[in-house]
C-alpha cells in the first residue's frame, strides 16, 4: 500500500511541475558563437534549419496567410489549443509582442492545433488577440513540416532568412522569449 502512495505521490509531483511557468518544463538552447563563425549562430540555435515557408493557411476570419511571403520578417509561430492551460498564459504575452514589435518586423502567428474555427474565434476574442490564429485542425502535414511536435504549447522563432532558430517546447519565460526576440530583431 506504500508504494502505491509513493507512485501517486511522484505522479502528482510530476503533474503539477509540467504546468508551472518557470521554464522547468521548456526546452531552449542558444547557440554560441566561437571564432570564424558566421552571424547567424549568434542569433540561431545550433540546430537550426530552413524552416519550411511552402504552406498557406487559413486564419480563424478565412484569410489565406502564406508564409512564403513572411521572409524577411521575425516569425513567432506558436502551436496552442484553447484548452491548453500554458497557453493561456503565454498568449497574452504573444499579444503584447505583437503590438510591441510590429514596426520591428515581428509577426506573431498562433496555429491552433485541434480547435474548430468557432472554438478559435470565441477564444481569439476573450483573449482579445491581435495576431492571426491559424486553423491547424486536419493539417498534420504542417504540423508535421516543424515537429515533431511532442506537446503543447510549442514554440518556435523563425528569422528574417526564413531559418528556424529557437524552438522553446513547453512553456517559456517570458524574459526567455523576450530575450529571443532582442537576439532575432
Amino acid at each position: 500500500m506504500t508504494l502505491r502512495w509513493v507512485i501517486a505521490g511522484g505522479a502528482a509531483l510530476a503533474l503539477a511541475m509540467s504546468t508551472l511557468p518557470f521554464g522547468l518544463v521548456g526546452t531552449h538552447s542558444h547557440a554560441v558563437a566561437g571564432v570564424g563563425e558566421i552571424a547567424m549562430a549568434a542569433t540561431c540555435d545550433a540546430e537550426a534549419r530552413p524552416a519550411n515557408l511552402d504552406f498557406t493557411l487559413q486564419d480563424q476570419d478565412g484569410n489565406d496567410v502564406s508564409f512564403e511571403s513572411l521572409k524577411g520578417k521575425v516569425v513567432l509561430l506558436n502551436f496552442w489549443a484553447t484548452w491548453c492551460g500554458p497557453c493561456k498564459i503565454e498568449i497574452p504575452w504573444f499579444v503584447e509582442f505583437a503590438e510591441q514589435y510590429a514596426d520591428d518586423g515581428l509577426v506573431v502567428l498562433g496555429l491552433s492545433v485541434d480547435d474548430t474555427v468557432d472554438k478559435i474565434q470565441a477564444f481569439a476574442d476573450e483573449y482579445e488577440v491581435n495576431y492571426p490564429m491559424l486553423v491547424g485542425l486536419g493539417r498534420d502535414d504542417f504540423q508535421e513540416a516543424y515537429g515533431p511536435i511532442w506537446g503543447i504549447p510549442m514554440t518556435f522563432f523563425i528569422d528574417r532568412e526564413g531559418m528556424l532558430c529557437r524552438t522553446h517546447a513547453g512553456i517559456a519565460t517570458r524574459d526567455e522569449l523576450e530575450a529571443d526576440l532582442a537576439d532575432l530583431l
